[in-house]
């Protein structure tokens, strides 16, 4: 088993700081003597909302595309659950990507 994982979450731009305070105040992206350590690219989502949601951005039924930030930050795999339920109060997304991936080594 590992002790780390990196945690990639999809946002709009305009939530970028408050992920990062989030992330911070979690313990998430800390590294030895760091913390705040994110990083962060600029992607294109694609999505369709179905009956039945409440879209922050789009449309039902048709396909919206819209930029977003994609953080990836590294966090203890025993932090996880409580960086997930911090990152959901604070993202705007009904149905927020967030995606776990376990890590072998960090360092290197």
């Amino acid at each position: 088993m590992t002790d780390y994982c990196k945690v990639e979450v999809f946002i709009p731009e305009s939530h970028l700081e408050i992920l990062q305070e989030t992330l911070r105040e979690c313990g998430a992206g800390h590294i030895g003597n760091y913390d705040s350590c994110m990083s962060y690219s600029r992607v294109i989502g694609t999505w369709r909302p179905l009956d039945g949601t409440h879209p922050y951005s789009g449309e039902i039924g048709a396909v919206s595309q819209e930029p977003e930030i994609k953080a990836e930050v590294t966090c203890l795999v025993s932090d996880i659950d409580r960086v997930i339920e911090a990152v959901k109060k604070i993202h705007p997304y009904e149905e927020p990507v967030i995606n776990v991936i376990p890590l072998l080594r960090t360092g290197l």
